[in-house]
């Protein structure tokens, strides 16, 4: 019995060992050729799709349409911020999906809008090629194609489409993405009806994001790299130092920091080197003097933010642009609001130190945006309830409701002196006779003055300070030796200041040339 126990159970091994073996030959792939998540539950529609544009290149677009809608109007971003990362797919609610980090957000999510975000050219999921600020069809591009031929083409397609919507397409957009619904302007389709560029790239010399009134931006080097060094976007800038400061310093110059990046090998850096002064290069994509030359047929409203670090230029020069050429045009809106670059879509009850004692952001997404967008785009347009020009007061902390901007109570507006006196004084009345007196100073160009206290890191919560330097304070840059500071008496009473400062400087240097900064700042008490 034993003999026979031993062979049944080498018998049954063998026949297990078999099996395996046989089971192991069978194996297959267990992903499936094709998967479609199942979305019945969720309360919207996403679709994605590659639109044809005229020269044949494809724009990878996220559509997201809210379960019920019908006749909705289509509310549409183009960027180059990657529109699949900022619209995930694994989520069940749209409310999930957008994030509550856009200014339409309640837009979309209850009052009938669908949303469309669209890769510009070049970016991402999308085809082509792609080019900085792409410049409008003429002397800087000899293609067939632009922003604004992408946007009509975009709207084309998305018109006879979307048969959720209502016909009706509105663009907006922050930053380079207000760049692009500028863009939109120019020989706009018919069926865009409504536009809101905010904190727009305008002129990138005169005071957007690369100079400002001609001095290089040099931090502008980090976002050029990733944004061009590879079409996602996936090589990142990065630093041996924890203070930028020390950084730029130990390489020596902004064009020595671009060859320790490799930055020699993009194309838009070059552009910036090879054209430090203003010339046909810039001048012949300024967009607020092209807009003007092309004149506005679209109802625009131009969000201005009045303490924007990144693009404080822009809109304000569309604004005057076209009043300038155009004082009556009734498609022509302004709003400006106590805020930092892109801040109308967060929280806007204070920047930096300073509080406004209500959120300014939620007032202008709620009844400027929302009323704005309803009028031009639903089919049942609600009356339009906001004027030509709605500013902020800081101070006062008031909206005001204005004819036009800068205002004036007699239709005249006339700039005031305020002059710089000997000993340090500031005064709006004149010194008793011209040339009395002067300030001197030592400049050192290898102990440059940085714009914020050292440490400069905006990694992590350092990004608050970068937000919020424009209102920061001053009181470290005022005690060095190399800064002169004019202060003037106490104010007696209130004053108001209005329109672009205007720095009319005598100055004579040892050295070759300079350049100077000069800040108008408001002294607060003692606390």
């Amino acid at each position: 019995m034993k003999r026979v126990l031993k062979c049944a159970i080498v018998l049954a091994l063998g026949g297990l060992l078999f099996a395996n073996a046989a089971a192991a030959q069978t194996l297959v792939n267990e992903t499936p050729e094709h998967f479609s998540a199942k979305t019945d539950t969720f309360d919207y529609v996403r679709r994605e799709a590659m639109i044809p544009m005229r020269d044949g290149v494809k724009l990878f677009t996220v559509i997201l349409i809210p379960k019920g809608v019908t006749h909705g109007p289509m509310l549409l971003t183009r960027t180059p911020y990657n529109a699949a990362m900022r619209l995930p797919k694994n989520a069940a609610h749209l409310s999930e999906v957008l994030g509550n980090g856009d200014v339409c957000d309640e837009l979309i999510l209850h009052h009938g809008y669908i949303r469309v975000l669209q890769d510009v050219r070049g970016k991402h999921g999308s085809e082509g090629d792609y080019v900085m600020n792409r410049p409008l069809r003429g002397p800087l591009n000899d293609t067939a194609v632009d922003h604004a031929t992408d946007t009509y083409d975009t709207i084309d397609w998305l018109i006879k489409n979307v048969p959720e919507s209502n016909g009706k397409v509105g663009i907006y957009g922050i930053s380079y993405d207000g760049f692009t619904s500028l863009t939109a302007l120019f020989h706009p389709h018919p069926a865009l009806k409504a536009a809101v560029p905010i904190n727009a790239m305008v002129d990138g010399w005169m005071g957007d994001d690369w100079f400002h009134n001609g001095a290089f931006r040099q931090d502008s080097l980090t976002y050029a790299h990733n944004q061009e060094a590879t079409r996602g976007g996936s090589v990142k800038w990065w630093s041996d130092h924890y203070d930028e400061y020390d950084a730029w310093l130990a390489a020596g110059s902004a064009g020595d920091m671009a060859k320790l990046h490799g930055l020699d090998h993009i194309g838009f850096v070059q552009k910036l080197i090879a054209h430090p002064a203003y010339d046909t290069f810039w001048q012949e994509q300024a967009l607020d003097k092209l807009l003007a030359q092309e004149g506005l047929s679209v109802p625009t409203m131009l969000v201005h933010s009045l303490w924007d670090q990144e693009d404080i230029y822009g809109n304000l020069a569309v604004y005057h642009e076209l009043k300038t050429r155009n004082k009556d045009n009734g498609n022509l809106y302004l709003v400006m609001g106590p805020w930092f670059h892109h801040q109308q879509r967060l929280d806007g009850s204070a920047i930096g130190d300073i509080e406004w004692g209500s959120d300014t952001a939620l007032y202008f997404r709620r009844h400027l945006l929302a009323n704005f967008f309803e009028h031009f785009l639903k089919d049942e347009a609600a009356p339009l309830a906001i004027a030509p020009v709605t500013a902020f007061q800081s101070g006062s902390n008031e909206w005001h409701e204005l004819k036009s901007w800068p205002s004036a109570t007699e239709g005249k507006i006339t700039g005031k002196p305020l002059f710089l006196r000997a000993g340090g004084k500031l005064a709006f009345d004149a010194p008793a006779a011209a040339g009395s007196g002067y300030e001197e100073y030592v400049s050192d160009p290898a102990k440059p003055i940085p714009f914020v206290p050292q440490p400069i890191n905006f990694s992590g919560e350092g990004h608050k300070v970068w937000e919020s330097w424009l209102v920061s304070d001053q009181r470290a840059a005022a005690s060095r030796p190399d800064v002169l500071v004019f202060t003037s008496e106490a104010l007696q009473q209130p004053l108001t200041i209005a329109g672009n400062p205007i720095a009319n400087l005598i100055a004579s240097t040892t050295g070759t040339d300079g350049d100077f900064v000069v800040k108008l700042i408001d002294v607060f008490p003692d606390e």
